[in-house]
């Protein structure tokens, strides 16, 4: 099992710490930094930046935001981000939610799963340097009856085949993913649910598409912080896993708060929910179960994460992507090195 990094947002107050947190991951021989965006930070902007200061590590997106950009447009910045790179690029794509969609990009949210097949479709073929013509229910390239001819991607990446992972969460999005992907991102992963929760949908779509798991990127992100007092290491979680399970999202289309629920969690995720949208954060944050905190996260002394960490490799994961917490960058780096140090223990390095 490889280890990856996650940075996150980037303004989200640890921009100063974020480079020498990348270069120390690089440092160590995590296999990829990965990079989100919402409606702050741009994620191309920032890998480059990741990139242009690092030797080895791959950079990929966590997520390109689908509604966010043409496909067209996404397979120009995939392949000039790869070609910059020598070759380390990740491409990450995610459909967002109904309120970035449709409040920020101004995109209806609607037909996800269909929206995303075609746009990965014209993403390859792009990238492949097809002259693109396209004709789908979502996108038509060139446009009918207009001056528009097929063009051919004028960038040549580093790569012929630039690995292409989706974020998914709900079983029909996990099972696309599977089907049409090289990898899928997940977020609150347990190790005790995700075969039900996740790899068995995955499984699913690779076998739709006549493939195996042999080579299929299963990538989890977890935040991790290493200390003694296990219960006081998930407290510093509660803000964040409140604003997902509660608020990210409407009250009809939070899909963590539903993915809680399939964990087995769901009086608690309605009461989360309920408090936070009622602007009760405090009460939300404090309504979370320990333990839901401590299966979507890697708390403890390095001997107990390691135990972890043989629980997700057991179950499928093959990219463990850790955010390491601290509220300094010494903090941060140590938990860098304790993450390595775990996985040597587990017997996975």
């Amino acid at each position: 099992m490889r280890l990856g990094i996650n940075l996150g947002y980037w303004g989200a107050g640890m921009d100063s710490d974020n480079l020498a947190v990348a270069q120390e991951a690089d440092r160590l021989g995590y296999s990829v930094c990965w990079a989100a965006e919402a409606y702050g930070s741009d994620a191309p902007t920032v890998l480059s930046w990741v990139a242009a200061q690092t030797e080895r590590i791959d950079v990929g997106s966590a997520i390109f935001q689908i509604p966010a950009r043409t496909p067209a447009m996404t397979a120009m910045t995939a392949a000039t981000l790869d070609s910059l790179s020598g070759g380390r690029f990740r491409l990450g794509l995610g459909v967002s939610g109904p309120q970035v969609s449709e409040g920020w990009y101004g995109v209806k949210f609607d037909k996800p799963l269909a929206r995303t097949r075609e746009y990965v479709e014209i993403v390859r073929k792009a990238m492949s340097r097809e002259r693109l013509s396209y004709e789908g229910q979502h996108w038509t390239l060139p446009l009918p009856d207009g001056p528009g001819k097929p063009l051919k991607l004028t960038v040549h990446p580093q790569r012929e085949h630039i690995p292409l992972y989706i974020a998914a969460i709900g079983p029909k999005n996990l099972r696309q993913a599977g089907e049409i992907a090289d990898g899928a991102l997940l977020i609150f992963p347990s190790a005790d649910h995700l075969e039900e929760t996740a790899l068995s949908h995955l499984r699913a779509g690779r076998e739709a598409a006549g493939a195996t798991m042999e080579g299929f990127d299963v990538c989890p992100t977890l935040p991790l912080a290493v200390g003694a007092d296990v219960s006081a290491l998930a407290d510093q979680f509660r803000p964040y896993t409140a604003l997902y399970v509660g608020g990210m999202g409407s009250r009809k289309q939070n899909f963590y708060n539903q993915l809680a629920q399939r964990m087995g969690y769901e009086k608690e995720a309605a009461e989360i929910q309920d408090k936070y949208l009622a602007g009760d954060k405090a009460g939300a944050a404090a309504a979370i179960p320990e333990r839901l905190i401590d299966q979507t996260t890697l708390l403890g002394s390095v001997d107990r994460i390691a135990e972890r960490m043989q629980a997700y490799a057991a179950v499928g994961v093959t990219t463990l992507t850790l955010a390491p917490a601290g509220f300094t960058l010494d903090e941060r780096v140590a938990a860098l090195r304790a993450g390595v140090e775990a996985l040597e223990r587990a017997g996975l390095a």
